[in-house]
């Protein structure tokens, strides 16, 4: 049974006895994941959305696309998501660092749209690691964000994406990381 039958099937008041993951109905009655929900399902909570620290915007909407400004990750008191990856930090700490980026990534999304429900696929991901010269692993340092999108959103969180190493990033962040989106009307 497809989605669409299964939620016809219950709406008649048949019973279900298939599992199913988490869904919205679009106002055009297409069944849509809950992202909000599958979020919560793997114990994440979205920070509050990073203000800008200079003059831009932290997204902007163009039609059906979503494009979000450069987003590093959440620095803790500690200094965690500071340094140069190959010098001082691993590739683990720089893919954490890739993680919490992406978590205010998704902070934004969801300043912009009030949910994530409204998300249609991730169209690109670019991602920017602050590495000594002699530091050549930017793609697996950059999976923090793209897995984190995948498991969240699935094949729609799935991007083109690029991964390259700088010489610094502002406030010394160890990645920044910028998106698009394809959203629902």
């Amino acid at each position: 049974m497809n989605r669409r039958a299964i939620l016809r099937h219950a709406l008649a008041g048949g019973a279900l006895a298939l599992p199913m993951t988490a869904c919205s109905v679009a106002s055009e009655g297409a069944l849509r994941p809950d992202f909000d929900q599958k979020l919560r399902d793997l114990g994440l909570e979205l920070p509050k959305a990073p203000t800008p620290v200079a003059t831009y915007v932290p997204y902007r909407r163009a039609g059906n696309l979503l494009y979000i400004a450069g987003q590093g990750p959440a620095l803790g008191s500690n200094g965690g998501g500071r340094g140069t990856l190959g010098q001082g930090l691993s590739i683990e700490e720089g893919y954490a660092a890739a993680r919490s980026a992406g978590l205010n990534v998704l902070a934004q999304v969801h300043a912009a749209l009030g949910t994530l429900n409204t998300v249609r696929q991730c169209v690109k991901l670019g991602g920017f690691v602050n590495s000594a010269d002699d530091f050549h692993d930017q793609p697996k340092v950059i999976n923090g964000a793209s897995d984190l999108f995948v498991d969240i959103f699935g094949e729609a969180g799935k991007h083109a994406r690029y991964a390259v190493g700088v010489n610094t990033l502002p406030f010394n962040v160890a990645v920044e990381i910028e998106t698009v989106w394809e959203v629902w009307p």
